[in-house]
């Protein structure tokens, strides 16, 4: 097939042969099979900003480093330069985010090189060559969906000891490879210790996997993983190793919060009582009826 624009300097510079085919087209790129010697890989070529869906929505920029105090106030303006910038941390993300899980034994695709908003990165494929599919594609056996959800979750632990949460994470971002899933789709990873919103989003990723593999093993959608690993990771106890149970007891001083509603009404009542109580004590007294002799 004729090259894409997007890819001509990475032909040029040696790092693709041919471009094959398209893969897939989605809200924030295009992927093609392309041929790099004799091996296939995958180009993914980044959406300009203008021309796709997916909003880089701020609690997920929340937390990330930009190049210097110039770049960011640009940003923050929303300037033509500020939204380039913008657009470049928003790619310069995932391929970070890649190179760093893939470090930490993450099962992601191998990332070869990023130029120009186009990543270089493992094709991954099924048992017979072909591409490999997106769990929401197939159907599982229940002790498969166990084993499948068991690892996904042990992948997310190894993400947060990372530092990283996936924030998007659903069985439309996971692929099914010959040993098991894999991750894909990293634009939106945020620093978990950076961003104020880590957690809501761990546990949203977590829920997702819990009701997709529910589907076929109905007792993991009632696990709490999410509350389980945060919990070791703020104590500083979480490993790549650790062992999780799916259980998690709130803490017994838990606030209540239909309780302490409570409690606020009545204080507010109170208040306004004695209120009403300070505004009749200062509220003028009739005058006494004036005595005769004083007429």
């Amino acid at each position: 097939m004729k090259t894409p624009k997007r890819i001509e300097p990475l032909v040029e510079d040696g790092l693709v042969d041919e471009v094959l085919r398209p893969l897939m087209s989605g809200k924030e790129a295009a992927v093609y099979v392309v041929r790099c010697g004799d091996e296939l890989r995958c180009a993914k070529v980044y959406k300009e900003a203008n021309k796709r869906s997916f909003r880089q929505a701020s609690e997920y920029q929340e937390g990330r480093k930009v190049r210097g105090s110039r770049q960011a106030r640009a940003m923050a303006k929303g300037s033509k330069y500020g939204r380039k910038e913008q657009e470049q941390a928003w790619q310069n993300a995932e391929v970070a985010a890649l190179f760093r899980l893939a470090n930490a034994g993450v099962r992601v695709p191998k990332p070869y090189d990023f130029l120009d908003g186009v990543l270089l990165m493992e094709l991954v494929t099924d048992g017979e060559g072909d591409v490999a599919p997106r769990l929401n594609d197939v159907d599982l056996h229940p002790d498969d969906a166990r084993e499948f959800h068991a690892f996904m979750i042990q992948e997310i632990v190894k993400m947060l000891c990372a530092g990283l949460v996936h924030g998007d994470l659903s069985e439309f971002n996971v692929l099914l490879g010959p040993d098991g899933p894999v991750i894909i789709d990293l634009p939106q990873a945020v620093d978990a210790a950076a961003n104020n919103h880590a957690f809501s989003m761990l546990e949203r990723d977590v829920r997702n996997m819990a009701e997709y593999f529910g589907q076929f093993a109905p007792e993991l959608k009632y696990t709490k993983y999410a509350k389980e690993m945060w919990a070791l990771y703020e104590a500083g106890k979480l490993t790549p190793h650790t062992q999780l149970t799916g259980e998690f007891a709130e803490p017994e001083d838990a606030a209540d919060i239909d309780a302490v509603m409570r409690e606020i009404k009545a204080a507010l009542a109170e208040e306004a009582k004695k209120q009403a109580l300070r505004n009749a004590e200062d509220e003028p007294k009739d005058a006494e009826p004036t005595p005769p002799w004083m007429r």
